[in-house]
C-alpha cells in the first residue's frame, strides 16, 4: 500500500474519531514513515526536521495575531460589530429575522475575503470579530456550519482567483514552479485558467447558504466573553486603517507577512493606540490566540517531510500517470484526486505545489494538455487540501472563533462540510477546466 494513503487515511479517521488532530497528524506521520519504509528513528528525526521548516509560518501567525490584537485595541472590531448589531437589533423587531440573518453572513463573508488580498490578516482576524457575535447568531439560529462554510469559502476562494496579497504570493509560486518543471508560463492567465474552479467554490457556497444549512439550529446561551465597553476615537479609526494599509504595502514590497504585521504594529504604536509598555502583553495574548493553529501546522509540515521522505508521493502519482494511459479525460481526474489526497494530508496549497508540480507538469506536457489546462490542473490540486482538511489553516481559523463555547466541533462542523461543500465541486469544475482549456 502507498504510505501517503495510509497516512492521510489514519490521520483522517483518527480525527473524525475525535482525536485531537496534532496527535492524529503524530500518529499518521509515524505510520505512513514505517509503511514506506523508514525505521522508527528515521521517522522521528524527519518528522522533528520538519518542525523547523514551520518556522517563518509559526511567526507570521504569532505576529498577525498580535497585529489583530492591536487593531482590537483600537476599536474597529467593535466598531464593525456594533455596526452589524445595530442593525440587526432594528431589524429583530421587525416580522422577520431573514434581512438580519443576510447582514451577518454578507458581513462575515466580506471580511473574509478581504483577509486575502486587500486587508492580508489571514485568519487572524477570525478570534477577534466571531466571538463578539456569537451572541447574536444564537438568537437568529444561525446554523454555525454556514459561518465555516462562509469563512472557508472567503479564505480559499480570493487567493486562488485574484493576484493581489497572499494570491500574489499563490501565484508566484505556481508559476516559479511550473516553470521549474519545463513550462513557463504568464502570471496573467492564472486568474483566467483558474476562473472555473472558483465558480466551483462558489456554486459549493450558495448550495451551503441557499439548501444545506437554511435551516435554524439551537445552541447554548454561554458566556464567553465579558462585555467591556472599548472606547475609540475617531483619530484612532483613522490610524488603524493606515496601519492596515501599510501592513499590506509592506507585505507586497518585502513579500513577508513578518515584516507587514511589524509594520502595521508600528503604526498603531505610533498613533498613541497601544503604549510601548504593552508590547509584550499584546504580542503574547496574539501569540495564544493562534497557538492552537501554530501548533498544528507544525505537525503538518512534520508530516508532509515524512511522506517526502518515504518517495511514495512521487510513487503516488507515478502509479496514478501509468493508469492514465493516453486519456486526457481520465488523466485529468487522476490528478485531481490524487492531489487531494497529497493536500488533505499537508492542509497547505502553498507548501503543496512543489511537490505535485513537479510531477504534473511533464505529466500533462506527456498528455497534451495546455498551459492554461495545466494550470487550472496544477492549481485546483493544490488548492483542495485548504478546503476540508483538519491541518488547513483555512479550517482551523473558522474552529478557533466559532468553538470558543465548546460548541463547535472542528471536524465534524467545519472540516466535513467544507469538505462536502468545496471539494467535490473543486474536482468537478477544476476538470472541466482541464478539458475544455
Amino acid at each position: 500500500m502507498n504510505a501517503v494513503i495510509i497516512a492521510v487515511l489514519v490521520m483522517l479517521v483518527l480525527s473524525l474519531l475525535r482525536v485531537n488532530v496534532v496527535f492524529a497528524l503524530i500518529a499518521g506521520a509515524l505510520i505512513g514513515g514505517l509503511t514506506g519504509g523508514l525505521t522508527i528513528e528515521q521517522t522521528i528525526e524527519v518528522f522533528s526536521n520538519g518542525l523547523g521548516g514551520s518556522a517563518e509560518v509559526a511567526l507570521s501567525y504569532a505576529l498577525l495575531g498580535g497585529f489583530a490584537i492591536a487593531i482590537s485595541k483600537t476599536g474597529l472590531p467593535d466598531l464593525m460589530v456594533e455596526w452589524i448589531l445595530g442593525v440587526v437589533r432594528r431589524e429583530g423587531e421587525a416580522k422577520t429575522k431573514t434581512y438580519s440573518k443576510a447582514l451577518i453572513v454578507f458581513s462575515i463573508l466580506l471580511m473574509a475575503c478581504f483577509s486575502q488580498n486587500l486587508i492580508p490578516i489571514h485568519i487572524a482576524f477570525i478570534p477577534i470579530l466571531i466571538p463578539p457575535l456569537l451572541k447574536v447568531m444564537n438568537g437568529l439560529k444561525i446554523d454555525r456550519r454556514l459561518i465555516a462554510s462562509v469563512l472557508t469559502f472567503g479564505l480559499t476562494a480570493p487567493y486562488i482567483l485574484l493576484p493581489a496579497g497572499f494570491g500574489k504570493i499563490f501565484h508566484e509560486i505556481l508559476a516559479d514552479n511550473m516553470a521549474a518543471s519545463g513550462m513557463s508560463i504568464n502570471m496573467g492567465d492564472i486568474p483566467v485558467a483558474m476562473i472555473l474552479p472558483a465558480v466551483g467554490l462558489l456554486a459549493g457556497l450558495l448550495i451551503a447558504i441557499f439548501f444545506t444549512y437554511r435551516k435554524p439550529r439551537e445552541y447554548k446561551e454561554i458566556k464567553i466573553i465579558e462585555e467591556v465597553k472599548i472606547e475609540y476615537s475617531k483619530i484612532g479609526i483613522i490610524f488603524s486603517l493606515i496601519a492596515i494599509a501599510i501592513a499590506l504595502a509592506v507585505q507586497l514590497v518585502l513579500d513577508s507577512m513578518i515584516f507587514g504585521a511589524l509594520g502595521g504594529i508600528l503604526v498603531i504604536y505610533l498613533s498613541g493606540a497601544i503604549k510601548w509598555r504593552e508590547a509584550d502583553d499584546l504580542l503574547t495574548e496574539g501569540m495564544k490566540m493562534m497557538a492552537f493553529i501554530g501548533f498544528v501546522m507544525l505537525a503538518a509540515f512534520g508530516f508532509a517531510d515524512v511522506l517526502k521522505e518515504t518517495g511514495h508521493v512521487e510513487l503516488l502519482v507515478e502509479q496514478a500517470a501509468n493508469a492514465i494511459g493516453n486519456n486526457k479525460a481520465v488523466g485529468a481526474l487522476l490528478m485531481l484526486i490524487v492531489g487531494l489526497l497529497v493536500t488533505m494530508g499537508i492542509g497547505s496549497s502553498f507548501s503543496t505545489i512543489p511537490i505535485i508540480a513537479t510531477i504534473f507538469v511533464p505529466l500533462s506536457l506527456e498528455l497534451g494538455f495546455s498551459p492554461m489546462a495545466t494550470i487550472a490542473i496544477v492549481g485546483t490540486a493544490a488548492a483542495l487540501g485548504d478546503a476540508g482538511s483538519p491541518a488547513s489553516d483555512s479550517t482551523l481559523g473558522p474552529t478557533a472563533g466559532l468553538n470558543v463555547d465548546g460548541q463547535h466541533n472542528h471536524i465534524w462542523d467545519t472540516c466535513v462540510p467544507t469538505f462536502l461543500h468545496y471539494n467535490i465541486p473543486l474536482i468537478l469544475f477544476g476538470w472541466i477546466a482541464a478539458v475544455i482549456l
